[in-house]
């Protein structure tokens, strides 16, 4: 069955570079987008960490947990003038097919991918598929990635390195923008596409909804993090991407006629 959203009004909070391409996606399936991104992402920039990248020879597997720490890696690679062959002694692995995306936009091919886009399934079956963990491992990260991989290479006594490559932060700018649409637009659908975003919703709301909409989570991890704060029921999709949101929603609409 085709995807259709037959013009509800969907609310997307990612950071705005990344709301674009939802949106475009809302609109090709005939929703109605309204942007008001609840977060910025910048690219760090960390000196003190340039002999990292002088060494990357020296790690077996480099682990890439998002897409943002995919091209804010490379940004500091080519400003630490590295070689375009950076990575062509280690082995990678990806979240998620979005991330493997943009590592092959770089010219790299990710040697592992779990089936569910998450850090506890990409520890699970990284341990299932690799018997002889080779190491030291790099993990890619930013400041408000969660511990699950760094306390999952403690677990195992892994020898890792850290190395934060960008900074999500709240965009508190669209917070007038974010309860003013709360209150007068009558929202059908507010997504959410990472824990961060929940947070700062809830940071940022004032004003009371005054629709009845649908929460709809990217992930298991985003949705388990609504709960929390209080959202009990949200629509969350097998497949962890945007477009795994858009087919919940379609179905969603089409089961209710």
């Amino acid at each position: 069955m085709s995807v259709t959203l037959h013009g509800k009004k969907i609310l997307i909070t990612r950071e705005e570079k990344q709301a674009k391409e939802f949106s475009e996606k809302v609109l090709q399936y005939g929703g109605t987008p309204v942007e008001v991104p609840l977060l910025r992402i910048s690219c760090k920039d960390i000196p003190d960490k340039r002999q990292v990248f002088m060494n990357l020879h020296r790690y077996k597997w480099v682990f890439f947990t998002s897409a943002n720490g995919v091209e804010c890696f490379f940004k500091l690679a080519k400003k630490y003038k590295c070689t375009s062959d950076v990575l062509s002694e280690c082995k990678l692995a990806a979240v998620g097919h979005k991330t493997a995306s943009c590592l092959s936009d770089h010219g790299y091919e990710a040697h592992f991918i779990p089936s569910t886009y998450n850090a506890e399934v990409m520890a699970n079956e990284f341990t299932a598929n690799h018997s002889k963990m080779e190491e030291p491992i790099l993990l890619i990260r930013g400041n408000r990635s969660r511990d699950v991989l760094p306390v999952w290479f403690n677990e195992l006594e892994i020898t890792f390195d850290q190395l934060e490559v960008y900074e999500t932060a709240y965009n508190f700018q669209a917070e007038t923008e974010l309860n003013r649409v709360i209150q007068r637009e009558k929202l059908d659908f507010i997504t959410f596409t990472s824990p961060s975003t929940v947070e700062a919703f809830f940071e940022m709301k004032k004003n009371q909804i005054t629709s009845y909409p649908e929460f709809v989570c990217i992930g298991t991890t985003t949705s388990e993090r609504a709960a929390e704060l209080g959202i009990k029921h949200t629509l969350t999709p097998e497949n962890f991407t945007i477009d795994g949101m858009l087919n919940e929603i379609s179905n969603y609409l089409n089961e209710r006629g």
